[in-house]
């Protein structure tokens, strides 16, 4: 099959790939730029581990073929972490015991930060709403409200403030 040369920006940086038209932008992700962070769960749109960032819309890469993003920005978990530094969801995550396998947590990862982006405190409405299209199979979600419930607070108070709600 005759590949298709497309343009993307992938966690900011631009990037030129020569793809199949039929190849998912999970595969592209994962085999070409070796960004394994999102997952493939399910196929069929179900799980949403494979959720990246598509213009800043949390996207399902497991059904996206990676032509029709050309020209967009892309970000994976990978490109979540601040200057190095873990990003105020990430770091919550680990203090409050979010992940249990872990597995599910970049689809995870990359939902909380478009809720954070778009909905500045948001309800636990509105938390469980977004979260509504990802699935943890550990069922780790009491553990996964508590990290998202305290990276909303760190983010509205400075970094700080996270390890100063886990020592309580």
């Amino acid at each position: 099959m005759k590949k298709q040369l497309i343009e993307l920006r992938v966690n900011g940086r631009p990037r030129e790939l020569a793809v199949e038209p039929s190849k998912l932008l999970l595969e592209t992700l994962r085999q070409d730029l070796q960004l394994t962070g999102s997952k493939r769960g399910c196929d069929d749109s179900s799980c949403g581990a494979c959720t990246v960032l598509i213009d800043g819309v949390p996207m399902l890469s497991c059904t996206l073929l990676a032509a029709s993003c050309e020209g967009q920005e892309i970000t994976t978990v990978e490109g979540v972490s601040e200057h190095g530094a873990l990003a105020a969801i990430q770091k919550a995550y680990g203090d409050w015991g979010g992940a249990q396998c872990g597995f599910c947590t970049p689809g995870f990862m990359m939902t909380v930060k478009h809720l954070l982006a778009t909905t500045a405190n948001p309800s636990e409405a509105e938390i469980r709403e977004a979260l509504s299209s990802n699935l943890c199979r550990c069922t780790g979600y009491s553990q996964m409200y508590q990290a998202i419930k305290a990276a909303i607070e760190a983010e509205q108070k400075g970094m700080d403030s996270l390890s100063q709600q886990v020592a309580k």
